[in-house]
């Protein structure tokens, strides 16, 4: 696990590294998708049917951590809008978009105990940790990273 609960006053957050833009993307997704599920979706998720596609959005005026935001609000939109419950991602970043190859399940099939209304602005972090950089852990939650690599953070509204 690259990813851990971040703690908020109200809400819930997420803090990933990786040694890749994409890699903490890839881990902020799948801890917000761990976050919402309740024990018993947790356990079967795995029994159910893949299937696979590649889901897309465009980065805005270059704003990477924007980026970020629209491709964890259209993972949202997907599991609302399509029924498909997000399960793997491998994430590209070129051209002006963030784009995945993703694995996904009918989301009807996944018992849910938490509800992510959105995905804010609040916090949000997506930036290069450079080499011999610390950055430092939160409480006990959360340890400390030190670079190089890349760290993401999000709060989500739930």
């Amino acid at each position: 696990m690259s990813w851990w609960i971040l703690p908020t006053t109200a809400d819930i957050g997420i803090r990933a590294f990786s040694s890749t833009p994409e890699g903490a993307i890839e881990e902020a997704t799948m801890g917000m998708q761990a976050i919402q599920l309740s024990e018993s979706g947790a356990e079967t998720v795995n029994s159910l049917l893949r299937h696979t596609g590649t889901w897309s959005v465009s980065i805005v005026d270059d704003d990477l951590p924007r980026g970020m935001v629209r491709w964890m609000e259209e993972v949202l939109y997907r599991c609302d809008g399509e029924e498909k419950w997000l399960v793997g991602n491998s994430i590209s970043i070129k051209d002006g978009r963030i784009s995945s190859q993703v694995s996904w399940v009918d989301s009807d099939s996944i018992e849910r105990e938490i509800e992510v209304k959105a995905v804010t602005m609040h916090e949000l972090i997506l930036r290069r940790v450079e080499a011999g950089e610390l950055l430092p852990g939160v409480s006990n939650d959360i340890p400390s990273f030190e670079g190089p690599g890349w760290v993401a953070q999000v709060v989500l509204d739930v």
